[in-house]
């Protein structure tokens, strides 16, 4: 450790680089260009730029070729003289309709978060859903009537509800430690989702800025700071369902925006029992900034949920025609939600590629959820309905410092360094048994929580002719306090815990459009609190070990393609069950696997795009034939495209593929897979857009979500154990409306 942190002190003393090119990219308005790719064709050199639109390249000679490219824009392309090296550029950049010839390949071992934002721009996000299916491989489904986080599948993991991907909004955490319902639990519908500028990801735990839950992978997403011009949307559609969608841009000037946001969204779905769900969202954001200076972004935002549920039925009782597919066993089910976010962020450019960036959050969180997965198993009289409750207080800040034309002993490189925490205050966290969501028989678990995460992270950037390297380090401190209310004397108890995570990644790009990338790195997730506690702090941040080898090529400009072998190694640990309030051991695990992707776009108004993943996972401790991982995808394969522009006719086509997938452990129930196929069509005239979105064009019979389920239904005098499934959403029509002002 003494060696790391001298090493980081040389590099805070670094010498400002001979070369430099400096400057600020505009649109045609003035307005600064935030995160535009400045790349050295000559050097191989790479920058972004920062809020205010400023950057910094460095290793810059005369006569070097430098592109600057955004999505959005057309691509500009500047040969450097004298005076550039001397004098601030200003760089203004044309707007243009999006296109794969825009993305530049550069060393970053995110890379391939630039090349799939092309997907996002294409297709826009149309509901809270298809967030998270914007990452290549990732697959989501629902099963509590639209209230819940949605089930998580990537790479070979059953992630539940966020368990190994950490899931932020513009650096605020969204997955919560200690939920009432599980760990990690990620809950995304608080965005709405016409306000998301771009989906940054990654996958593995290879990110030194990523922490708690970086172990499949992370998701980042961007806001938009500002918009062009006001609009308000309405759709209306089959089973009940309602949206109404308004953006007020409230200002909009060169040094300050500011707009308002809302969502009300009502369906009642397609189940017999209506889910009576409604979500509002309402957000505002307001933004000022001194160009190549310093910008502020506040953000406040309110989001609430109600609905009722059917639940997941047993196979069973639809094979005996007691139920139909969307019929229920038990359909008291349901809850309500509701999360309060302030979030401050400010980044402040220090001159000659340095900058700091500091993101402040508090967030007020409830939930309450009634679910019966085993419905008389339990209690043969009342039932085995349960109620998860918790009321949460979250507060946490980062302050980041990074300089991008860093010196020692003559090798230039980029540096960064961070510092932050994370404080959850839970209050009445519980797990009880009830009767019809309003009689309260037992109560399981019962207490006050109070985790407190506390980090460091370094990390270097070293070019050294076509290679890069970059060694980073985390360190994660942690405090887990648990007051259990359900003991008769006060039983409060505490436990610490270290975690060191290194990583180090290796790029290699032999021409400006070929990369090759070795990714290695160690990450975690924590445990919840109760079973910190009660294991006497053993066991409670299982280590994840990556390894990741792959490539990026641009054969043409408007093709992409990307292929990675991949390994991820899970150490044993103990696992909270929620919805049983007992303490179960989790042995290791091992996956391996190969993703393939593809993107092209032969003619600006067509792009296709497709991704193929398949994994291999096993527990590493059962015998051969009984290490299944219960609900881990083995293949899964989603693409699409969309064809039209910004006028006149445009539309898409997009499909999600899963395979069959073991159930328990041996293999003896299995999950059907799917295959699902959601489309839409629109007309844009002027300042109007007449759209028509299916969900399941096909109408195929899919099941969302799946378990290896024992259960006992009311007039059976035994249990059995098989699929209990939610079933998908049918052929779903609707329509909407949009106008822009």
């Amino acid at each position: 450790m003494k060696y790391f942190m001298a090493a980081l002190s040389m590099l805070c003393m670094g010498t400002i680089a001979a070369q430099n090119v400096e400057g600020q990219l505009v649109n045609q308005v003035g307005s600064p260009i935030e995160d535009a790719g400045i790349f050295n064709k000559t050097s191989g050199q790479h920058s972004h730029t920062d809020g205010t639109g400023y950057f910094v390249l460095n290793k810059t000679s005369v006569n070097d070729t430098i592109y600057f490219s955004r999505l959005g824009y057309a691509t500009l392309t500047k040969v450097i003289d004298k005076a550039d090296l001397q004098n601030p550029l200003t760089i203004v950049m044309e707007e243009s309709s999006i296109s794969l010839d825009q993305v530049v390949l550069v060393s970053e071992v995110d890379a391939m978060s630039r090349v799939v934002d092309v997907d996002v721009k294409t297709e826009p996000v149309k509901s809270s859903q298809e967030i998270l299916r914007k990452v290549p491989g990732l697959i989501i489904g629902q099963h509590a009537g639209g209230g819940k986080a949605e089930q998580i599948f990537l790479r070979g993991f059953d992630v539940d509800h966020g368990t190994d991907v950490a899931i932020n909004v513009d650096g605020m955490p969204v997955n919560m430690v200690s939920h009432a319902h599980g760990q990690g639990y990620a809950d995304l519908h608080f965005v709405i989702p016409e306000t998301i500028e771009n989906v940054n990801f990654g996958k593995g735990p290879y990110y030194a800025e990523e922490g708690n839950f970086n172990t499949a992978g992370y998701v980042d997403l961007k806001l938009r700071k500002s918009f062009d011009k006001s609009m308000i949307s309405t759709e209306a559609g089959q089973f009940g369902a309602r949206r109404f969608v308004g953006m007020l841009n409230l200002m909009d000037n060169q040094n300050s925006n500011a707009y308002l946001a809302s969502e009300l969204y009502l369906t009642d779905g397609p189940f017999e029992s209506p889910q009576n769900f409604n979500r509002i969202n309402v957000m505002g954001r307001y933004r000022y900034a001194l160009p190549g200076d310093q910008e502020l972004l506040l953000t406040a935002s309110h989001f609430s949920s109600r609905w009722d549920a059917s639940g997941q039925i047993p196979q069973r009782a639809v094979d005996q025609g007691l139920i139909s597919r969307f019929g229920a066993i038990d359909d008291t089910e349901g809850g309500q939600t509701s999360r309060t976010n302030f979030v401050l962020n400010h980044s402040k450019n220090m001159g000659i590629g340095k900058s700091l960036n500091t993101m402040a959050f508090v967030s007020h969180y409830d939930f309450e959820l009634y679910s019966n997965f085993t419905f008389f198993l339990e209690d043969p009289v009342n039932g085995d309905q349960i109620r998860q409750f918790e009321d949460r207080l979250m507060a946490g800040a980062k302050t980041v410092f990074q300089d991008n034309s860093a010196n020692l002993g003559g090798m230039e490189f980029k540096y960064n360094a961070g510092v932050g925490f994370r404080y959850d205050n839970v209050d009445d966290n519980q797990l009880s048994r009830t009767l019809n969501r309003q009689e309260l028989l037992e109560r399981l678990a019962f207490g006050d929580i109070d985790e407190m995460n506390g980090y460091a992270f370094a990390g270097a950037s070293f070019k050294t002719g076509k290679f890069t390297l970059e060694p980073a380090l985390r360190m994660d401190y942690f405090r887990f306090d648990y007051n259990d209310k359900t003991s008769e004397l006060y039983d409060s108890r505490s436990e610490e815990k270290v975690a060191f995570s290194p990583k180090f990644n290796t790029i290699y790009s032999p021409t400006a459009k070929t990369q090759f990338f070795l990714k290695t790195g160690i990450g975690f997730h924590s445990n919840d609190t109760r079973v910190v506690v009660a294991n006497g702090g053993e066991d409670i941040l299982p280590a994840a070990y990556g390894v990741d080898f792959g490539t990026i090529l641009k054969p043409a400009d408007k093709l992409v393609l990307n292929a990675t072998l991949w390994s991820l190694f899970l150490d044993q640990e103990f696992v909270y069950v929620g919805d049983a309030a007992i303490v179960e051991p989790s042995g290791k695990t091992r996956r391996m696997g190969i993703e393939v992707g593809a993107r092209y776009q032969p003619m600006d108004w067509l792009y296709l795009y497709t991704d193929a993943n398949y994994t291999h996972a096993r527990s590493t401790e059962e015998a051969d034939g009984e290490d299944f991982i219960p609900l881990a995808p083995d293949f899964t394969m989603v693409g699409g495209l969309t064809v039209g522009g910004n006028q006149g006719f445009s539309g898409g086509i997009n499909y999600r593929y899963i395979d069959d997938r073991p159930a328990n452990e041996d293999n003896s129930i299995v999950a059907e897979g799917y295959f699902v196929t959601d489309a839409n069509l629109n007309y844009s005239i002027n300042n109007w857009t007449f759209g028509l979105i299916v969900e399941n064009l096909f109408d195929t019979e899919w099941n969302e979500t799946q378990f290896a389920t024992e259960s006992r239904l009311f007039n059976e005098s035994n249990s059995f154990e098989e699929i209990h499934f939610t079933p998908g959403t049918p052929f779903y029509l609707r329509g909407k409306v949009t106008v822009t002002f």
